[in-house]
């Protein structure tokens, strides 16, 4: 099996890992893109002691790290916009190997000593470092958030995980259009959504028509995250996984409420 077949079932789950630590599908899938090439240019330099999945995400490090290193003038890919400018404040007050391991754990399912090898720290360090990410994001972003989530069983456990993080519940939708109806009634700060919906009515109609009318950070919970991160149009910044752990959604709920603007504290 050539390398490229190896590292094909990896792409979607790394563009999701670029799109949630930069906050934009453009930005993360632009890390991507760089990534793959430079593996197309330098095959020779692809890491052949690990599994594929890891050895990816270890260029993707390093893509990573050479654009963002302190001072650096130019970069392989695109000056950072947008959403990334936002967290540039709340960067300044948390180191970013944090939010590197709290993604690459909670959200990307990485062991504690492969995500170790990945941002290049002892593994001692990762348990710390993921509780330092939590703590500082926490303490930085509170928000209103509605749920639309059909499954009586699992809307009841993400409305606990939300609430347990200090977040308000606006509402609980199990419909296209309930959901439409109590984000205009109770506007909210952010919008977790399933995608399959008891009437067969789709989540990402709904949020559609609420972004039609408000932009609001959206995370989309699917069994099936390969079929919406392909690249080939716009697609969730954010996602989750079905069936899921309570530490990916608290991942991915951190992470999208840290690059909203709404969030930021007065005087950041």
């Amino acid at each position: 099996m050539s390398l490229g077949q190896q590292l094909a079932p990896h792409l979607p789950f790394l563009r999701r890992y670029g799109r949630a630590l930069t906050g934009s599908q453009n930005q993360g899938d632009k890390y991507v893109r760089a990534t793959l090439e430079a593996i197309v240019a330098a095959p020779d330099q692809f890491p052949r002691d690990v599994d594929p999945r890891l050895g990816l995400y270890r260029m993707f490090q390093g893509i990573w790290a050479s654009a963002n290193a302190d001072g650096a003038e130019e970069t392989s890919v695109s000056d950072i916009e947008g959403s990334e400018a936002v967290a540039r404040a709340r960067l300044a007050r948390m180191t970013p190997l944090s939010r590197q391991a709290l993604l690459l754990t909670a959200m990307e399912g990485f062991s504690p000593e492969d995500a170790a090898y990945l941002i290049e720290v002892d593994t001692s360090e990762v348990e710390s470092l993921v509780a330092e990410a939590l703590e500082e994001i926490e303490k930085q972003t509170r928000a209103r958030v509605l749920i639309i989530e059909d499954e009586p069983i699992i809307a009841m456990d993400i409305e606990t995980i939300v609430r347990d993080l200090g977040h308000e519940v606006t509402g609980v939708a199990v419909t296209r259009d309930e959901a439409v109806a109590l984000a205009m009634e109770d506007r909210p700060g952010l919008v977790l959504a399933d995608i399959q919906l008891a009437d067969d009515s789709s989540g990402i109609d709904a949020v559609k028509d609420i972004l039609a009318e408000f932009e609001v950070p959206v995370i989309f919970i699917t069994a099936f995250p390969e079929r919406l991160l392909t690249g080939e149009r716009p697609e969730p910044t954010f996602l989750i996984t079905k069936p899921f752990q309570r530490s990916t959604v608290k991942a991915a709920i951190s992470q999208a409420l840290f690059f909203d603007q709404s969030t930021v504290p007065a005087g950041v």
